[in-house]
């Protein structure tokens, strides 16, 4: 039967982990001390925090370039790709004025609104210099039959 008494114990011993913690509080009076300056501490703290601000200033002012360069990087490539696209544009009106100045297709729709080639004496050449060339120009209206053809 003792032996049976002893297994209840180890058993509630095995489930015991570790051993209790008992901590008591202490009231401590620190009012009569004095902190003593010691000012080669005080140099050399100045010194680590100016030393530690100037490395601050160095790494920011890096990473400000380096971000910078990155942003300026986007911007280039948006810009040349806008200008890709400008490029296409432009070249793509270009075949369209092209098409749109080809003399066989005006003369074609003219026809076909009804219009006929103009006839002689017609047509005035603005370009050719007239009687009063040497003088100043005032707009003036002239009847066709009046005009001369040259």
């Amino acid at each position: 039967m003792a032996a049976a008494a002893i297994q209840p114990a180890i058993r509630r011993r095995s489930c015991w982990m570790g051993t209790p913690e008992v901590y008591f509080s202490k009231a401590i009076d620190n009012s009569r001390l004095v902190k003593v300056e010691d000012p080669r501490r005080t140099r050399e703290m100045r010194q680590f925090g100016v030393a530690l601000g100037c490395l601050f200033v160095l790494v920011m002012a890096y990473a400000f370039q380096h971000f910078k360069a990155i942003e300026y990087g986007y911007k280039i490539e948006a810009l040349k790709s806008q200008r890709d696209g400008l490029v296409e544009m432009n070249r793509a009106l270009s075949l369209e004025e092209a098409s749109l100045r080809n003399p066989e297709r005006i003369d074609r729709m003219a026809r076909e609104l009804g219009l006929q080639s103009p006839q002689a004496g017609q047509v005035i050449r603005m370009d050719v210099a007239g009687p009063q060339a040497s003088g100043a120009v005032v707009a003036s209206l002239t009847p066709v039959s009046v005009i001369s053809a040259r």
